[in-house]
């Protein structure tokens, strides 16, 4: 594997379990050192335990992203111990089972929150500590279901179309706003892939399987590992010509 990005440091929202797993794992081996942070720290510690026994380097921090306090004090811990930040993916997200009509306000806000508010929040903090360190690049998790309502079951979960919808845009607002300090930003859009963020028995399943081979071009469902390779790519300086733009790792799926 390539040694891209030797000497960086990675900041990692949500990485104790699934996509973000995979994200700091796949960053790790290509010579980062990783910041885990995760809502459950129990997850974040394992995570970064894990990876040191790899060989790699890697502090864990528990991280609300709806609280500024906890960024910045994940932030100046990540400082602090490997001197700077040059790559955040800002990961965590969050899902609940609603339609419309049964959606409460609380769940719209807990969604959107995390979903959206949380990376703003992220990267503003982390983008301080970018520019401290020379620039540096982002990328922001969005999902297919920015850009279409994908229901497999009885609800389209609106407040999380409408959260991830919100992402493409503000990674293009960031990337304006974040240029003049060298720092780039770009996104990534999950099509359906293996993990417990949904019901991985369903997503799966035969029957689950069935449903989603109706669009997609490659008839398989797709695994955390092609999620974190896409983010690995952005944020290394292959990628140095590409700012503000949304990739979609979907199998196909937005193709038809």
């Amino acid at each position: 594997m390539k040694r891209r990005h030797e000497g960086k440091v990675a900041f990692v929202t949500g990485a104790g379990a699934g996509i973000g797993r995979s994200i700091v794992e796949h960053l790790a081996a290509e010579g980062a050192r990783i910041v885990v942070t995760d809502v459950d720290e129990t997850a974040a510690t394992t995570v970064a335990e894990a990876i040191a026994a790899n060989g790699g380097e890697a502090i864990a921090a528990p991280l609300d992203v709806r609280s500024a306090e906890q960024i910045d004090a994940a932030v100046a811990r990540a400082e602090a111990t490997f001197g700077g930040i040059h790559l955040l993916a800002n990961n965590a997200g969050v899902v609940t089972s609603h339609s419309l009509a049964t959606l409460t306000e609380e769940a719209w806000d807990l969604v959107v929150d995390v979903n959206l508010k949380g990376q703003f929040l992220v990267a503003r903090a982390v983008g301080k500590a970018m520019a401290r360190s020379g620039g540096g690049a982002i990328v922001n998790l969005s999902t297919i279901e920015a850009l279409v309502v994908v229901t497999s079951g009885a609800t389209s979960q609106p407040h999380y179309n409408a959260s991830k919808g919100g992402v493409p845009m503000l990674t293009k607002a960031l990337a304006v706003e974040l240029a003049g300090d060298g720092i780039r930003v770009n996104c990534v859009a999950p099509g359906p892939i293996a993990t417990n963020f949904f019901d991985l028995e369903t997503v799966t399943s035969e029957a689950g399987l069935a449903f989603m081979r109706q669009r997609l071009l490659i008839p398989r469902v797709g695994q955390p590992e092609d999620v974190a390779k896409a983010v690995s790519f952005l944020l290394s300086d292959e990628a140095s010509f590409i700012d503000g733009v949304q990739l979609p790792v979907d199998g196909g799926w937005l193709t038809r």
